[in-house]
């Protein structure tokens, strides 16, 4: 379905939708897909929309176009490329560990330090901001403060993000899906309020998870993530077979 209200373009809307199809196998290799004029009927929109999504998928090789006889699913991406398993559950927990979860702040603010360039926005774009804290038995593990550009997400800080995953409200209720994420691991050392949270003094190392999201080349998300040492590990699985 195509969703007018919200930012995401619409091009970018039918690529995704075109993409879940192949990737899902609902049309499989060598599938001729719809005439873009049959597209256009189907999701009311204009036929350079359908054009740019169809070179867009032809370009990244789901899509092959054939002179004279039409557009076909190009080949199974699925298995010629490493895909990530996880669910992005925020962040990347161990699934066999029940966790919950505490939200610290929840507010919009302009982009301080160097946030406009992580998130590849201009100085003056408003960005939601949420602080999360993450227990395992009721005992702090892990501080999650994220940041996302508020013309994305207009109504993100209306939502339920304390019980909710931020992943599916982006896919499932804004039509943007999460397509790449880069993770960058560190060690720091705890801030004040920081080892005041998990009982630490200030000073002590933990581990930092710095995770950048995109929706094709579209910065999304930016999340910062501080584990208490030795009392989580981060789990990131990637699977060629699937």
């Amino acid at each position: 379905m195509i969703h007018r209200e919200i930012p995401q373009k619409l091009y970018i809307q039918l690529s995704d939708i075109i993409r879940r199809k192949i990737e899902s196998r609902e049309w499989d290799v060598s599938f001729k897909i719809p005439t873009e004029e049959e597209l256009c009927k189907t999701y009311e929109i204009s036929r350079a929309t359908v054009r740019t999504a169809i070179l867009e998928l032809v370009r990244l090789g789901y899509l092959v176009r054939q002179q004279g006889r039409g557009t076909f699913v190009g080949k199974n991406i699925i298995s010629d490329e490493l895909k990530m398993l996880t669910s992005f559950r925020e962040p990347l927990f161990e699934s066999d560990i029940i966790f919950s979860t505490e939200v610290l702040a929840k507010t919009t603010i302009m982009p301080v330090d160097d946030l406009s360039i992580k998130l590849n926005i201009q100085a003056h774009e408003h960005l939601n901001y949420i602080k999360r804290l993450h227990l395992m038995e009721n005992k702090p593990i892990l501080i999650q403060e994220t940041y996302i550009p508020v013309n994305l997400c207009p109504k993100l800080m209306d939502e339920n993000v304390k019980d909710n995953s931020l992943f599916e409200l982006f896919e499932k209720r804004y039509g943007i899906p999460i397509t790449k994420a880069r993770n960058y691991f560190d060690i720091v050392l705890l801030s004040e309020e920081e080892g005041r949270i998990f009982d630490l003094p200030a000073g002590s190392p933990a581990v930092l998870l710095d995770q950048y999201f995109f929706s094709w080349k579209t910065h999304i998300m930016y999340s910062r993530s501080i584990a208490k040492p030795g009392k989580f590990k981060f789990s990131i699985e990637f699977d060629k077979t699937q």
